[in-house]
């Protein structure tokens, strides 16, 4: 077994590597390419891939421990858990939404298709805890070992990818200033709190796991499912097998 210290740096190096992704993925220019970039389309199948042979599993698995803690006049509700990835998945939507609405009021007034600063920070505040939530479950997950670590933190960084897209799509050049800044250093102080020691039970961990699951799925198929966007399935679905077989040829411990 891999010593508490050495998992301790190999956060530390890959809650960097996450917060550089979030940074410069703008700088890969082809990903901006349409039809769309057969790297984005593949990071999505690979992040949606993420999502259903670990994620989902897991929170069938915590189900079980919610109902006992819940119980009481909540005891009816039977699927808590995905009451909040769905929560999540609904967050999301609805921000997207907004940056659309707020894209065409701007055109239709003259200043430009980006949205509005309000809406802007509205993204920012969301996504800057769900990034921040990404770096706190680097330390704070069932399956917390090498391997573990590093097969949600390769899906999330092809996910970041992904979202940056969308992001820089909507917001243009104050994502750029300033948003994919913010964004980067929710990854840290995200990672700074799960390294703290901060205790926080099962259940608590399963319901991150739920709402980042969530957030996921929209955010992958909003930017693959349009038609403009012209997506690569085949891109797509090899990315989804190909890490399918990554995560079950090399299980994680939990």
């Amino acid at each position: 077994m891999l010593l508490p210290g050495f998992l301790f740096e190999l956060s530390l190096i890959v809650a960097v590597a996450l917060a550089l992704v979030q940074l410069f993925a703008g700088r890969l220019r082809f990903l901006s390419a349409t039809p769309r970039s057969i790297w984005l389309s593949a990071s999505s199948g690979a992040s949606m891939a993420y999502v259903f042979v670990h994620i989902l599993p897991e929170l069938g698995e915590a189900q079980a421990v919610i109902r006992e803690v819940v119980g009481g006049w909540l005891a009816f509700w039977r699927y808590h858990i995905y009451v909040v990835a769905l929560l999540g998945l609904a967050v999301f939507y609805g921000l997207d939404r907004a940056a659309i609405a707020s894209r065409r009021d701007n055109r239709k007034e003259s200043r430009g298709d980006v949205t509005a600063t309000s809406v802007f920070w509205l993204h920012i505040i969301v996504y800057g805890f769900y990034n921040t939530l990404i770096g706190y479950l680097l330390l704070n997950r069932d399956d917390n070992d090498a391997i573990g670590m590093l097969q949600f933190a390769l899906a999330m960084a092809l996910h970041f990818a992904v979202n940056d897209y969308g992001l820089r799509e909507h917001h243009k050049y104050i994502y750029n200033g300033i948003g994919r800044w913010v964004l980067a250093t929710a990854v840290i102080v995200g990672w700074t709190l799960g390294s703290s020691g901060m205790g926080v039970d099962r259940t608590a961990i399963a319901v991150m796991f739920a709402f980042l699951a969530g957030g996921i799925i929209l955010n992958v198929l909003k930017e693959e499912l349009p038609v403009e966007r012209e997506s690569r399935f085949w891109a797509f679905a090899l990315g989804a097998g190909a890490y399918t077989l990554l995560l079950t040829l090399l299980p994680s411990s939990s």
